[in-house]
């Protein structure tokens, strides 16, 4: 690892601090580096916040410094009015004369207008450094800008023989199969931190009355996402107790209210594009499915999703839902206290 190399690896150690809580931002890390020492380094930490090169350059107690400096950074400096002042301008008012960027940034308000402006000012720019590590820490990000969708993850548990549920109807009184343990529940709880939304089908929510909440670990709870063609999930539901955002994709009118929003959409056209659509219109980068069984085989089958997270326990019934079936092969096996967890990627969508 050259020495550009390793002062952008620090730079993705800080960036990846934030993640969970900078979306829909991109995580970022800032170092800047003098005869070989680091004088000041900070990372994005919240979104609406300062931004990672923000805080390095005001971690630099000799500002002087700065003018014979190099500014390493994971991902291009923005160069427009957001929640926050563009960077790049802060760069260049500080005359710092290097800057080392891992990725471009795919954004259309960047997206090479950063090093532009930098270049334009007389700045030498490094592009490219260790650029495969940066895009992958911000998959979300590039997924969303790159396939104006969010990232999406399927999730599911099955038995040893490969069901996910008892067969139950609205009138059973049987509760959901219990199949992963309790630390593989915190585990769930912790994803659902990290992502910004999560969806459920009619029936999972008919039958197991879910929160969709963060409840094991502390954190941020997603948005919730339910399918409900004809409202038939009673208000009564968890989903409806307006403790945290809700939307329902549904084929009739219906008022929205406080956190609970109704998008109207046509059930007679392919489901998934039209979901995905109003995800990205809502700045929505990343999204858990986690059941049921039609609704994840329905982004299965069209080829719409981007990681699988299956657990597996030793438990077996001898009837039940099958769980969905993925072509590819686990990248990963872990153990989660006996739970067998396999971790997919959908190598045919990864942004380019």
């Amino acid at each position: 690892m050259n020495t550009h190399e390793a002062y952008m690896k620090h730079c993705l150690d800080l960036a990846a601090k934030g993640f969970g809580n900078v979306a829909p931002n991109p995580m970022v890390g800032c170092v800047i580096v003098v005869d070989g020492n680091i004088i000041g380094e900070g990372y994005h930490q919240q979104y609406g916040e300062a931004h990672a090169e923000v805080n390095a350059i005001n971690s630099v107690e000799d500002k002087q410094l700065l003018k014979r400096a190099t500014l390493y950074v994971n991902l291009e400096p923005c160069s427009h009015y957001g929640k926050t002042p563009p960077c790049a301008d802060l760069i260049i008012e500080n005359k710092i004369p290097n800057v080392v960027i891992g990725s471009v940034d795919s954004n259309s308000l960047v997206s090479g207008k950063g090093i532009e402006k930098l270049q334009k000012a007389g700045i030498n720019v490094i592009t490219d450094i260790l650029a495969d590590e940066c895009k992958k820490l911000n998959i979300r990000f590039f997924t969303f800008h790159e396939q104006k969708r969010p990232y999406i993850i399927l999730k599911w548990a099955q038995t040893k023989n490969g069901f996910i549920d008892n067969k139950r109807t609205e009138d059973s009184t049987e509760k959901a199969l219990q199949i992963s343990n309790s630390e593989s529940k915190k585990l769930l709880h912790k994803w659902r931190s990290e992502e910004q939304a999560i969806m459920v089908g009619t029936n999972t929510a008919l039958l197991d009355n879910p929160h969709l909440t963060v409840r094991e670990v502390e954190g941020n709870n997603p948005l919730r996402i339910t399918i409900d063609k004809w409202l038939r999930i009673p208000k009564t539901n968890n989903l409806f107790d307006k403790s945290t955002p809700t939307l329902v994709f549904t084929s009739v009118d219906a008022p929205s209210e406080t956190n609970l929003t109704y998008i109207k959409i046509n059930f007679e056209l392919p489901l998934v594009p039209q979901i995905t659509e109003e995800l990205f219109k809502k700045n929505i980068q990343s999204l858990i499915i986690e059941g049921g069984e039609k609704l994840l085989n329905t982004f299965i089958e069209s080829n719409c999703w981007d990681e699988a997270r299956v657990f597996v326990s030793d438990t077996i019934i001898k009837q039940g839902v099958n769980a969905p079936v993925l072509i590819s092969n686990p990248y990963k096996k872990e153990n989660i206290d006996g739970d067998k967890l396999l971790l997919y990627i959908n190598e045919e969508r990864k942004p380019s």
